[in-house]
């Protein structure tokens, strides 16, 4: 397992490195095969009574990135919200080491009596488990040098500020007009300033700060899906009806190399006048024509009150011995000429971007900020306002 984060980057340090080579993941996944615990997938541990995955071992790349991004050191005190199975916990001991100290919560009360119980069995009895509701941290053990969230927050609880140390680091996955990305972040005056940024989702929070993902079926039998995020307002009717008229194709002429398509997903969704959304798609859909999305699982896409696109690609002359590909946007509905050429326009606009080389960093705000110029896009929090800021 290690290896294999070794080969494509995903450890880039020695502690990390050692810790996960030390903690047997095997025990905190009892129940499922070798192949799987030690599989570069998630192991979906706990579903809610509609069958919608509420907790999870995260797969151990996104484990490792969020463990690079933290940054721990020998001794530190830390506080995790999210329990899982107590893996991730198991690792945080190990890089803090016997004079450190781990907090970790979760809302659940099966998920944390399991973690406890997977953490005592591997030996890390040390680890505080605690059950309640992680926005409000855990104030018995602060203040903590780091905290790591690992369940998608739609907004920064103040309790997380209060309880970090001074010159502290925030680890999360922060959801953004349904945008995720891991942020490591440091407090500055009036809020919070990206250190790094990891593109890796995480299912949503539960408690107070949390806001559910919907999941729409466009159709019975279509095997298409729209995964909307923050508490949007969407008509299925309309949508579905949308799939059933031809479709738009406006190819972008950005060709760039096949290979992941970083942040593109942040300047799609600052396309003026659309949300964005995942197009998430069955096999039969492909078969039937419907769309022919960039991954397996589907694609990144942009929707109004009665039309949707997504980004779809094929492939271009190869460059430098790279395979090559273009970039474009297939839309239904009434809408979809405007929102396929304003979608192509945004993947020109990341296509640009990528050639300069600009960076991306995130602010997080007081909701009474002035608009940030030029930001990529501005999401509002119930106290914050999140600036994704490019260059």
């Amino acid at each position: 397992m290690v290896d294999r984060l070794l080969s494509w980057g995903g450890v880039t340090s020695r502690a990390v490195e050692q810790a996960l080579r030390t903690v047997p993941r095997h025990m905190f996944v009892p129940d499922v095969p070798l192949e799987d615990a030690y599989g570069p997938e998630s192991v979906i541990t706990h579903r809610d009574a509609s069958g919608v995955p509420i907790s999870s071992a995260t797969g151990p790349g996104g484990i490792a990135m969020m463990l690079e991004q933290l940054g721990l050191e020998p001794g530190m005190r830390v506080l995790e919200v999210g329990a899982g199975t107590g893996y991730n916990a198991a690792c945080l001991a190990e890089l803090v080491g016997p004079t450190g100290h781990v907090t970790t919560v979760d809302i659940d009360a099966e998920v944390t009596r399991e973690a406890r119980d997977h953490l005592n069995t591997a030996g890390y009895n040390r680890i505080e488990v605690v059950c309640g509701d992680g926005v409000a941290g855990y104030a018995a053990n602060a203040p903590y040098a780091r905290i790591i969230v690992t369940a998608g927050a739609w907004d920064i609880p103040p309790a997380w500020r209060e309880q970090l140390a001074g010159g502290g680091r925030l680890v999360v996955p922060l959801r953004m007009r349904g945008v995720t990305r891991t942020v490591a972040f440091r407090a500055d005056d009036d809020g919070w300033m990206s250190e790094s940024i990891a593109e890796l989702g995480f299912m949503p929070i539960r408690g107070n700060y949390g806001v559910a993902e919907q999941n729409l079926n466009l159709g019975p039998g279509s095997g298409v899906w729209l995964r909307i995020d923050d508490g949007q307002s969407v008509d299925p009717d309309s949508l579905a009806e949308a799939l059933r008229q031809p479709p738009e194709v406006n190819w972008s002429t950005t060709v760039v190399p096949l290979k992941p398509f970083d942040h593109l997903d942040l300047w799609l969704a600052g396309a003026p006048g659309t949300s964005v959304c995942r197009v998430l798609v069955e096999a039969k859909a492909v078969t039937a024509g419907l769309v022919e999305p960039i991954y397996p699982w589907g694609s990144m896409g942009v929707y109004t009150s009665t039309s949707f696109a997504y980004l779809i690609r094929r492939p271009a002359e190869a460059g430098e011995g790279q395979e090559m590909c273009e970039i474009g946007v297939c839309a239904y509905g009434p809408d979809r000429l405007w929102l396929a050429e304003r979608a192509a326009a945004q993947v020109q606009a990341w296509g640009r971007a990528q050639q300069a080389g600009t960076a991306v960093h995130i602010e997080v705000r007081p909701h009474e900020a002035a608009a940030f110029p030029g930001a990529l896009l501005t999401a509002d929090k119930t106290r914050d306002r999140v600036f994704v800021i490019a260059g």
